[in-house]
């Protein structure tokens, strides 16, 4: 997988190389200074899209649990997108970090199957986008056949796949797999933890499905109107550079760059698919293959941008939690005191 991972990541360098050499730096760079301060409006609509996404987890929740700031919970995701973004975790790493940040500020939580649903919420409002977009792309823009024909068999493997796990969750077969090897005893007692610990979510998802159906609804909204802010970003950048779209292009080269994105998630820092997908889809609409580098170089400083708020966000935790295991054993201490006082002699000598 390493290996894998490592090729995805020079390949796509390489690409990206060979799409700068080929539209021309000093071009590139020429259309990126005319952009100048409006690379801000930009990088800010990308975080009221992380927002928006973050509000989606928040209703993944158990009500008990939903007053949790949103604040908090917003560097908690940013957290997760950093490692998602930055190292080639294929969008797994960073859903771990999230759910052991979440079950460290928050005891009793069940942080593990709220991330799982929270995974699938935002899948499938993405698949919603890539359905809608795919009848309005192919419906307004004239595309080569077999680019038409691939984004209607991709669109419908993917509808399959998502759909499938959601039955999956539904059901509680999360982890029937792990649990048939366990109850065979293969993989020893490590195997049957796990499977102790997947039943568990199992039974979570099985509840939510059954007694919280609206909640999801919300959820998935919430991650819908995120995933649309790329529309907005869209006719930002056009309204920057003075360039006038029609409103079906710029919703069709909104939705073509979400088509991309669901295809590339595994390739790390989305390296050259980012900006040779924008390229493909603002030229769908009529605009220079320079001016769609200019927007996938646009996308990619506001991702950075997020990323590097989640790093930091993820260092303060490290931070915030090693200063709490340096005071513990003071805090312990101090309770020790108490008790001694109370009951004349320490716990250590009971």
């Amino acid at each position: 997988m390493k290996r894998l991972h490592t090729a995805l990541l020079v390949s796509g360098v390489a690409f990206l190389t060979y799409l700068v050499w080929t539209v021309g730096g000093g071009e590139l760079w020429g259309q990126l200074r005319s952009l100048g301060w409006g690379v801000v409006p930009l990088v800010l609509l990308e975080g009221a899209a992380n927002v928006a996404h973050t509000v989606g987890w928040r209703w993944c929740l158990d009500s008990r649990y939903r007053s949790i700031s949103l604040v908090l919970l917003f560097r908690m995701a940013m957290a997760g997108f950093a490692i998602n973004y930055l190292t080639p975790s294929a969008s797994l790493g960073g859903e771990v970090t999230k759910a052991a940040w979440l079950a460290s500020r928050c005891k009793g939580i069940d942080a593990a199957s709220s991330v799982v649903l929270d995974k699938l919420c935002l899948a499938f409002a993405h698949l919603l986008c890539v359905v809608a977009g795919s009848l309005i792309v192919l419906s307004c823009v004239k595309l080569p056949p077999a680019f038409s024909a691939a984004m209607l068999l991709g669109t419908v493997a993917l509808a399959s796949g998502i759909v499938g796990f959601m039955l999956i969750q539904k059901h509680g077969k999360l982890g029937s797999i792990i649990r048939w090897l366990a109850g065979r005893r293969i993989g020893g007692r490590g195997l049957e933890n796990l499977a102790e610990k997947v039943s568990a979510v199992d039974e979570t998802l099985m509840t939510i499905y059954r007694e919280r159906p609206l909640d999801l609804l919300w959820s998935i909204g919430w991650h819908l109107l995120g995933h649309l802010v790329a529309i907005v970003q869209v006719w930002l950048f056009f309204y920057l550079l003075e360039q006038a779209v029609p409103l079906t292009g710029i919703i069709s080269a909104g939705f073509l760059g979400l088509w991309f994105d669901l295809f590339t998630f595994a390739i790390p820092l989305n390296l050259g698919t980012l900006e040779g997908s924008r390229i493909v889809a603002l030229k769908a609409v009529g605009a220079s293959a320079l001016v769609g580098m200019t927007y996938g170089l646009a996308i990619r400083i506001a991702l950075l941008f997020w990323a590097a708020f989640g790093l930091v966000s993820y260092g303060f935790f490290i931070w915030a939690k090693r200063k709490n295991k340096a005071s513990a054993p003071w805090v312990d201490r101090a309770v020790d005191v108490r008790r001694q006082a109370q009951f004349g002699k320490p716990d250590s000598a009971r």
